[in-house]
C-alpha cells in the first residue's frame, strides 16, 4: 500500500512539473511576441505555411460537413413540418460548434503534428542548440512566428469552414430536395446573431488556435531528440489537442450560450 501510495505521489509531482514547465513555456511564447511581430515577414510566411496548406482538407471536410448536416436535419425536421428551418438550424451548427470544433481538429492533426515534426527535427539535428551557441534564442526566433501564425490561421480556417458548409447544405436543400430558398436564407438572416453567435465562434476558434499551437511547439520542444521521440511527440500532439479542444468546446459553451 505504502509503494502504491509512494508510486502515485511520483505520477502526481512529475504531471505538475509538466504543466509548470508548460505554464512557463507559454509565458515565454506571449513574450516573444512582440519581437517575432517585428519580423512580419517571417510570421506572413508562417500563416502561409500553416493557413494556407491547410485549406484543401478544410475545404473539403466543410462540404461534406455541410452536405451530410443538411440531409440529416431535413429528415429530422421535416418529421415536425418544420423543414423551413432547415438554413437556421445548419447554420447555428456550423458557427457555434462544428465550424470551430472540427477545423480545430483538423487543424490539430495535419499543421499542429507538422509543426511539432517540424521543431523535433530541428532539435534532433542539433540546429536550436546551433542557435542557442549564437546567442540566437529559438523560442524567440523560431517558435513565437509559429505560435502568432498558428493563432491567426485558426479563426479564418474556422469561418471557412462554416461558410462552405453552409454552401454546402444550400446545395442540397435547396437544390436537390427542394426547400424554398427563401426560407432557406431569411431565417438565418433574421435568426442568428452576428456577435452572439458568429462571434461567439471566432472566439472559441481563437481559443482553440492557441491551444492547438501551444501544444504542438511545446511537444516539439521538449520532445527526445530521437526519431523515435520525435514519432512519439508528433502523436502526443494530435492525441492531447484533441482532448483539450473538446473540453475547451464544453466549457466555452456552458459560458457563451448558458443564458438566452
Amino acid at each position: 500500500m505504502t509503494d502504491l501510495l509512494a508510486r502515485l505521489g511520483a505520477v502526481t509531482l512529475d504531471r505538475l512539473r509538466i504543466l509548470g514547465h508548460a505554464a512557463f513555456f507559454l509565458v515565454d511564447l506571449l513574450r516573444f511576441m512582440p519581437a517575432a511581430l517585428r519580423r512580419f515577414g517571417l510570421v506572413v510566411t508562417q500563416i502561409h505555411a500553416i493557413g494556407n496548406r491547410s485549406l484543401a482538407i478544410i475545404v473539403a471536410s466543410g462540404l461534406a460537413v455541410g452536405f451530410v448536416l443538411a440531409l440529416q436535419m431535413y429528415y429530422a425536421l421535416v418529421t415536425y413540418g418544420a423543414a423551413e428551418s432547415l438554413g437556421l438550424v445548419v447554420n447555428l451548427a456550423l458557427v457555434r460548434e462544428l465550424g470551430p470544433v472540427v477545423a480545430a481538429l483538423l487543424f490539430a492533426g495535419r499543421a499542429g503534428t507538422s509543426l511539432t515534426a517540424e521543431i523535433g527535427l530541428m532539435k534532433a539535428g542539433e540546429q536550436l542548440a546551433a542557435m542557442e551557441l549564437m546567442a540566437v534564442d529559438p523560442r524567440s526566433r523560431v517558435l513565437a512566428p509559429r505560435f502568432i501564425g498558428g493563432v491567426v490561421s485558426m479563426p479564418l480556417l474556422a469561418a471557412l469552414f462554416s461558410t462552405v458548409g453552409i454552401l454546402g447544405a444550400y446545395v442540397v436543400a435547396v437544390l436537390l430536395i427542394g426547400v424554398d430558398a427563401g426560407n432557406f436564407w431569411s431565417l438565418m438572416q433574421a435568426k442568428v446573431d452576428v456577435w452572439r453567435d458568429v462571434g461567439n465562434g471566432l472566439v472559441k476558434a481563437f481559443v482553440f488556435g492557441v491551444i492547438c499551437t501551444f501544444v504542438a511547439l511545446f511537444q516539439g520542444y521538449e520532445t527526445q531528440p530521437t526519431p523515435e521521440g520525435v514519432a512519439y511527440a508528433t502523436t502526443r500532439t494530435a492525441v492531447i489537442s484533441s482532448l483539450l479542444v473538446l473540453a475547451m468546446d464544453f466549457i466555452l459553451t456552458a459560458l457563451m450560450f448558458s443564458t438566452p
